[in-house]
């Protein structure tokens, strides 16, 4: 690996309001190097990249390529000098396909008209390589995986020195993960200088030769990361120690099921679902992305419609068709997008979290009562540990994790039984993470049935008691006590025998 500076940030500063978001951030990034960028939500890893990309103006500091000052006026400037950032929120145009999203920058030739044949090509050779899915689709009839592998593409098709990668797997499957991994060793063998963000320890150890750590908008420390241990990253990002990532798993209590599922089907999703859940336990259900995890959840609480099987609440018999009919039974669905199915990000905060049910905090004329509204913000607010500012504020001004705060907090005002959490920690850093574990264990310890459907092969192990594995839209089997391990999940949602 080169040892030569592509990148040099010096004393990088930047304010919103009386808001300092960066303050002196130094940043070297060599050629030829994969360079982890890591820190809490809100460290201020996001604003930077964004001066970095010319979306943003520093306040004050310098930025060197190759040794020279530059001043990035635009994302338009930064490509120009080499520069390619793919964002963790999806940005993607959903009404065309995903060769004209892919080439949109190149699209046009010397004599305005658009060549798509060979725009049809270079796209398909890009996406071949991480997944063969036809260019001509278009982009809304993609899964979030799918979309977020089209991002990626979409910086591969530029001519990039650097490439600057937020928190690219946060939707992927770990096959297509794995795909991606190969595709970034490949460009750093090339000579490709890449930052990559991530709160995924293993990735982090297993990609990157260099980390830096921001806190509260500053650098916390750069170091080589064969020079440090995973507790020793985790310590320096919260600033304290995390004694503990998951809560101590204790036996669920012995009750009749809260839920019951025999032989639900639904075309094309999924067929003959049967499972039972407990009060007081945390079930995983695991399984390759498009396995039917989500659709499975969706058509139990009355999103999704289902042909045949059985659901029962309680030991009672219930057909629901709507969520609504759902939430009135004590059943509610957290969204893995929280972006588009699970906030309203430019309302406030405290509408957000009374939006699943207004008639408690309305009077019996049908008005609703901001001080109650208020109120039961206030307290749920606490109980998720919401960091903000005002509840006035929009949801969009916070922080990823706060925004799954303000997600948690919207499900848990309906003071629901039975909760399917869909993905809960995607996209939050470590110490956020370890607060949700915290927030789902307090749930089954009041006797909560509480379903975790994640990617994250750790945190199925570590938080649930048993995992239910869905492969190609049926149960592959079940895991629980000793039998609970990565090699046993990956088996069953391959759907290899043991």
């Amino acid at each position: 690996m080169t040892t030569s500076a592509i990148l040099t940030l010096r004393a990088i500063s930047k304010a919103f309001g009386a808001v300092k978001a960066l303050q002196q951030v130094d940043f070297q990034l060599r050629a030829g190097e994969i360079h982890a960028l890591a820190g809490e939500n809100g460290a201020g890893k996001s604003t930077l990249m964004n001066i970095i990309d010319g979306i943003l103006r520093p306040d004050s500091g310098e930025i060197l390529l190759d040794g020279q000052p530059v001043i990035l006026h635009s994302p338009a400037d930064a490509q120009r000098l080499g520069i390619g950032l793919v964002h963790q929120e999806i940005a993607l145009c959903p009404d065309i396909s995903i060769y004209e999203n892919i080439c949109m920058a190149q699209s046009s030739q010397g004599h305005g008209l658009m060549d798509h044949r060979g725009l049809r090509n270079k796209a398909q050779a890009v996406m071949d390589q991480l997944a063969a899915i036809p260019v001509t689709r278009k982009v809304a009839t993609l899964s979030l995986s799918q979309q977020q592998l089209v991002e990626i593409a979409k910086a591969l098709t530029l001519d990039c020195r650097i490439l600057i990668l937020d928190e690219p797997t946060a939707a992927l499957t770990e096959p297509e993960a794995q795909r991606l991994f190969v595709i970034i060793r490949q460009l750093q063998a090339r000579g490709m200088a890449i930052v990559y963000i991530s709160h995924r320890m293993a990735e982090i150890f297993s990609l990157c030769q260099h980390i830096t750590i921001m806190r509260d908008g500053k650098t916390v420390s750069s170091s080589p990361l064969s020079e440090l241990t995973p507790d020793q990253v985790i310590t320096r990002l919260v600033g304290r120690e995390l004694t503990q990532m998951y809560p101590p798993k204790r036996p669920p209590p012995s009750a009749p099921a809260r839920l019951e599922v025999s032989g639900l089907c639904a075309a094309r999703h999924f067929q003959d679902i049967s499972f039972s859940l407990y009060p007081g336990e945390i079930l995983g259900f695991g399984g390759l992305m498009g396995a039917g995890r989500s659709e499975i959840a969706q058509a139990i609480c009355g999103l999704l419609p289902w042909q045949r099987g059985e659901v029962r609440i309680n030991g009672k018999k219930t057909l629901l068709t709507r969520y609504a009919d759902s939430i009135a039974q004590g059943m509610v669905y957290l969204s893995e997008d929280r972006k588009d199915a699970g906030l309203f990000l430019d309302m406030p905060i405290d509408w957000n979290i009374s939006a699943l049910d207004l008639k408690p905090l309305s009077s019996r004329w049908g008005l609703l009562s901001h001080r109650r509204e208020r109120q039961q913000a206030e307290r749920l607010a606490a109980q998720v540990r919401l960091k903000k500012g005002q509840f006035g504020d929009a949801v969009s001004s916070l922080s990823g994790g706060n925004q799954q705060k303000v997600a948690l907090a919207k499900i848990l005002s309906v003071n629901p039984a039975i909760v399917f959490f869909d993905e809960p920690t995607r996209g939050v850093d470590v110490s956020a993470k370890a607060e949700i574990y915290q927030i789902l264990h307090q749930l089954a310890q009041s006797g909560v049935g509480v379903v975790v459907i994640s990617s994250e092969l750790p945190e199925l192990i570590g938080l649930c008691d048993r995992v239910i594995v869905i492969h190609e839209g049926r149960i592959g089997g079940e895991v629980c006590a000793d039998a609970m391990n990565e090699e046993n999940i990956m088996r069953l949602a391959a759907g290899v025998a043991a």
